[in-house]
């Protein structure tokens, strides 16, 4: 009973039969606590009504034999809301409820063997306060941009981003280099190549027209007024085909 000091108000939460030993145990609870007050409450009936709270400077619960009242998360919330802030939890149990002590709003749990003490905090429970960081919040312009709100005061850390490029990256690229396949939409050219693609990857020069349908292999059915390739028979893509341009007339 070291926990108990003078004028604390004790709960003592029982259950049995034990009527003799909760008198016993009361008289020595009075005498610890110099005529404090103490109240009885069965934990079969004891509700989140049953006493006020905030009210209660020590908590003790299943101490008397046969040590029979479950500690559930539903009665250690009612303890805690009985407690004032700081007070005393006091319990005996066989299995180790620390952990559902902490999670129900206890601090500093201490065990000695089937003894348990713990303490409800210097606050009451679900209570607020405000918060001072002593920062004064970022206000930004709906035309700043994140650069400039990035740097605001902090023009060291400022970079010029053209002193991220070199002289590589002002390079425009070989328009060749960009060329892919209208089929495999990669730079490397199909089984039935005919606009000079392939030609082009071997590093050879397509001397003979090209294409702009793409059709002129197949013959004059699908040639167009235009194609160089007209009257003459069709044959292979790829094929390299020699025009004879020079007119005879």
């Amino acid at each position: 009973m070291n926990n108990i000091k003078a004028k604390d108000s004790v709960l003592i939460i029982w259950k049995g039969n034990e009527q003799n030993d909760l008198i016993n145990l009361s008289n020595e609870i009075k005498t610890a606590s110099n005529n404090g007050s103490v109240f009885l409450e069965n934990a079969d009936v004891l509700t989140e009504t049953s006493r006020p709270s905030s009210s209660i400077n020590v908590v003790i619960s299943n101490w008397l034999t046969p040590h029979s009242i479950v500690h559930t998360d539903s009665l250690l919330g009612i303890i805690v809301k009985y407690l004032k802030p700081s007070g005393k939890f006091i319990v005996k149990s066989s299995s180790d409820i620390s952990s559902s002590l902490k999670l129900n709003g206890f601090i500093n749990v201490i065990q000695d063997g089937d003894v348990f003490v713990a303490e409800k905090p210097k606050f009451e429970v679900g209570s607020k306060a405000p918060l001072k960081l002593g920062i004064k919040p970022a206000v930004w312009k709906l035309d700043d941009t994140v650069e400039s709100a990035w740097t605001a005061g902090n023009d060291d850390d400022t970079i010029d981003d053209n002193l991220l490029l070199d002289d590589d990256d002002l390079k425009k690229p070989d328009q060749a280099s960009l060329r892919v396949c209208a089929t495999t939409g990669k730079r490397k050219a199909c089984a039935d190549c005919s606009c000079g693609l392939a030609e082009e990857l071997r590093g050879e020069t397509k001397d003979t027209p090209k294409s702009s349908c793409g059709s002129c292999y197949l013959g004059d059915a699908f040639r167009c007024a235009t194609c160089p390739y007209l009257g003459m028979p069709a044959f292979k893509p790829g094929e390299k085909v020699m025009l004879d341009l020079k007119s005879d007339i």
